[in-house]
């Protein structure tokens, strides 16, 4: 009888989730290049919130914008685009 135990489920769900939020991470930073985007860390040392840091003020209008998914982050900062061109005064 082996006494080796199976991988655990939990590890290949906890590697999934990286994976993806590093895709994410990926695709917002490819799409928000006025921004720079992480991950907050956590109290307890885990990845938290999605944060983006404006360094290009032609594409958003706030300094900071902080979201609990990537999917909100996106929405915010497409906002914030919006708000940044209606914020910018027209010249002829």
């Amino acid at each position: 009888m082996s006494t080796e135990r199976p991988p655990r489920a939990t590890s290949d769900a906890y590697k999934a989730d990286a994976e993806a939020a590093e895709k994410a991470l990926a695709e917002l930073r490819r799409d928000f290049t006025g921004y720079r985007i992480w991950r907050a860390t956590r109290w307890d040392g885990r990845l938290g919130d999605w944060v983006a840091s404006l360094h290009d003020p032609r594409v958003g209008v706030d300094p900071t914008v902080i979201a609990s998914t990537p999917a909100a982050l996106r929405e915010a900062l497409v906002h914030e685009g919006e708000r940044a061109k209606n914020a910018r005064p027209r010249t002829r």
